[in-house]
C-alpha cells in the first residue's frame, strides 16, 4: 500500500510515532493525546503488540524463548492485523484522530535486522495504508540506554537483541541491535516521509515541535467532538 488514509478518502487521520527503545516516543505520544483531547478532538490511542487476541501468547513465547525470527514477525503481524481491522479502520472511518505508538515501520526495521527478507516482511503488511503523519524520534544510543535504565534495573532480553547472540554483554548487544535498527529507520525515512524529531532535546521542546507540525498539516477543527454533535 502506497497511499495514506487521507489519500484513500478516510475522514479520520492516523498519526504514528516511531523510534528506538528509550527514544521517548511513548512519552511524546501520551502528551500529544492529552493535548488533542483537551482541544476537544475525537482521539483514539493504539500501541504495538497490544491485541488481546495474541498478547498473552506472545508474552508466554517470549519468556520461554520459543520465537524464531519468522515466528516473531508473523505473531506481530497477526497482532497488527487484528487491531487494524477491529480498531484503526473503523475509527478512522468514524472521523477520529488515531495515534499509534509504533506502526508497520517497526516490523520493517526489527524483522529485517533479525534476518527476515525485507520484501517478505513488507509483503505481510501490504494491506495497511500509510499513516498521514509519521514522527521519528531520533535519540543517541547512549541517551536511549540511559533513559531505559533510569526507569528499571536492567534491559529486557529481546529489547537488547540477546536472541541474536550479538554479544554476551546485554548493554553491548543493545548498542549493536538498536544501532542496526536505527540504520533501517534512516534508510526508510525518505521513502515514507518521516518527520524526524531530535529526541535528545528536552521533552517540552520536542512536544512543541510535534504540535506545530500537526497544526500545519492537519485541519484539527474537522475532528472536534462539538463539530460532530452539531452536524448530527
Amino acid at each position: 500500500m502506497t497511499k495514506t488514509f487521507a489519500q484513500l478518502g478516510f475522514p479520520g487521520r492516523l498519526i504514528a510515532v516511531e523510534g528506538l527503545d528509550g527514544s521517548g516516543k511513548s512519552t511524546q505520544i501520551y502528551l500529544l493525546k492529552r493535548w488533542l483531547e483537551q482541544e476537544g478532538l475525537k482521539v483514539f490511542f493504539s500501541e504495538w503488540n497490544s491485541s488481546e487476541l495474541v498478547k498473552s501468547a506472545t508474552s508466554k513465547a517470549k519468556k520461554r524463548e520459543l520465537l524464531s525470527p519468522t515466528t516473531f514477525s508473523l505473531i506481530h503481524a497477526t497482532d497488527f492485523a487484528d487491531r487494524y481491522e477491529r480498531q484503526l479502520v473503523p475509527l478512522l472511518r468514524a472521523g477520529y484522530v488515531v495515534l499509534c505508538d509504533r506502526y508497520i515501520f517497526t516490523a520493517f526495521a526489527r524483522d529485517t535486522v533479525r534476518g527476515c527478507p525485507s520484501n517478505w516482511v513488507r509483503g505481510i503488511y501490504d494491506f495497511a495504508a500509510l499513516p498521514d503523519l509519521t514522527f521519528f524520534f531520533r535519540a543517541d544510543l547512549e541517551i536511549s540506554l540511559n533513559r531505559i535504565l533510569d526507569g528499571r534495573p536492567q534491559l529486557k532480553y529481546f529489547e537488547a537483541g540477546m536472541d541474536l547472540r550479538l554479544s554476551t554483554d546485554p548493554y553491548e548487544s543493545f548498542r549493536i541491535f538498536q544501532g542496526r535498527i536505527l540504520e533501517q529507520y534512516l534508510a526508510m525515512s525518505g521513502e515514507f516521509n518521516f518527520l524526524i524529531i531530535d529526541a535528545n532535546q528536552p521533552i517540552e521542546v520536542q512536544q512543541n515541535v510535534v504540535r506545530d507540525l500537526i497544526v500545519n498539516r492537519i485541519e484539527l477543527n474537522d475532528f472536534r467532538r462539538d463539530r460532530t454533535l452539531k452536524v448530527s
